[in-house]
C-alpha cells in the first residue's frame, strides 16, 4: 500500500543535470545496429520472455556482463558488470560513472515507430524501496510518449529524469523513428538525492531507503555468522505482494554460508542469493536494496527478516542454530 506522503508525490522528476545530445547520439552511432536485440523480461518463475513488440535493447552493464541478456536483472549469485559496449559508448559511460549512486543494470532502449509497449508496473522500483529508474533520453519525436501514473510525459534528449516505475505506466512512439533511451538503475544514495528538486525531496519527509555501504568481514566474521533456518518461501521473491510477508505460508530450509569469500543464502541446499554485508551482522541481497534484509543474532539463535517501504519496517525473527 501506497504511504500518505508517496501518494502525494508526482510521478517523475526531472534530476539537476544535462547531457550534450550531440555526443550522446555520436554513441550511438559508433555502436553496431546490428548487435541490438529483442527486449526480454525474467518472471516470476525466473523464465525468460521476449517482448513481441519492437522493442530492442543493447545492454551496457547487466548481470555478468552477459551480452545476450536485455533484462535488468534481479537479486542472484552474480553481479552487476559492463558488458564490451560500455568502453565504446564513451560519453555514455562517462555520464554513468558521474552519478553518485551505486549502479545496477544499464541499457539503451530502442521502441520502433508505430509501437506500443505494454502496461505494466515494476515491483518496488521507486525511492521508498531504496532503488530508482533513472533516463537520458538521446532521440525522440513528438510522437513519442510516456505514460506514468496517469500523466503523459515527453523528454527532450539531454535532460535527465527519475519516474517512480512502481506506477503503472506504458511507453508508445507513433512516430517513424527510433525512440532511444539510456535506461539505468540504481540504489538511492545521499548524494543521488541532491540531484532532485528542492521542492521534491520536501514531499519525500521520510519516505525514502538511503542505503548502506557495504561493510567488510574478517573470514573469522563470516565464519561465526554462518546459520541454518526455516525461511518463508515469499521472503527471497522480492517482487511479491507486500501483504505475503506476515501471512502464514510454506517455509525452505535456507542456510547463511561462507564461500571462502562471500556469505550466500542457499535454499534447500542450492545456493541462491549472494549477501551484502551492510554492519551489525545483517544483510542484504546482492543486486538489491536495503528493502530487504537478513540480520543474525550475536549468538547465532536467531535471524530476524526485515522489510522496509520508506519510514515503516516490519520485521519477523525466525529461530536459527549455527552451523
Amino acid at each position: 500500500m501506497m504511504s500518505s506522503s508517496a501518494s502525494v508525490l508526482p510521478p517523475a522528476a526531472q534530476l539537476a543535470r544535462t547531457f550534450d545530445v550531440a555526443r550522446l547520439i555520436a554513441d550511438i552511432e559508433r555502436l553496431d545496429p546490428d548487435t541490438w536485440k529483442r527486449l526480454n523480461y525474467v518472471d516470476e518463475q525466473a523464465v525468460i520472455h521476449e517482448i513481441t513488440v519492437d522493442w530492442r535493447c543493447l545492454p551496457l552493464r547487466v548481470i555478468g556482463g552477459d551480452p545476450r541478456r536485455t533484462d535488468a536483472g534481479s537479486p542472484g549469485l552474480v553481479d552487476y558488470a559492463n558488458t564490451k559496449w560500455f568502453d565504446q559508448a564513451t560519453y555514455l559511460a562517462e555520464i554513468v560513472t558521474s552519478i553518485p549512486a551505486p549502479i545496477l543494470d544499464v541499457r539503451l532502449l530502442a521502441l520502433g515507430g508505430g509501437m506500443e509497449g505494454p502496461e505494466h508496473n515494476d515491483a518496488r522500483l521507486d525511492l521508498r524501496y531504496g532503488l530508482a529508474r533513472l533516463h537520458v533520453p538521446i532521440t525522440t519525436t513528438p510522437g513519442s510518449r510516456l505514460y506514468l501514473d496517469n500523466q503523459v510525459y515527453q523528454w527532450k534528449p539531454g535532460t535527465f529524469w527519475f519516474g517512480d516505475f512502481n506506477r503503472i505506466h506504458k511507453v508508445e512512439n507513433t512516430d517513424s523513428v527510433l525512440r532511444i533511451h539510456m535506461v539505468f538503475d540504481v540504489l538511492v544514495s545521499k548524494g543521488l538525492l541532491e540531484l532532485f528538486p528542492s521542492e521534491y525531496r520536501a514531499l519525500l519527509g521520510g519516505e525514502v531507503i538511503v542505503n548502506r555501504p557495504p561493510v567488510p568481514l574478517s573470514p573469522a566474521e563470516r565464519a561465526r555468522l554462518r546459520v541454518s533456518f526455516r525461511l518463508p518461501v515469499f521472503f527471497p521473491n522480492v517482487e511479491g505482494p507486500e501483504d505475503d510477508f506476515l501471512q502464514p505460508q510454506d517455509q525452505r530450509h535456507a542456510t547463511i554460508d561462507d564461500d571462502g569469500s562471500r556469505m550466500i543464502l542457499s535454499l534447500d541446499g542450492r545456493p541462491t542469493i549472494a549477501l551484502v554485508h551492510i554492519g551489525d551482522n545483517e544483510f542484504r541481497f546482492l543486486g538489491w536494496s536495503d528493502e530487504r534484509t537478513m540480520q543474525v543474532s550475536p549468538n547465532g539463535d536467531t535471524v530476524m527478516l526485515r522489510m522496509r517501504a520508506g519510514a515503516q519496517v516490519r520485521q519477523q525473527e525466525i529461530q536459527a542454530a549455527r552451523l
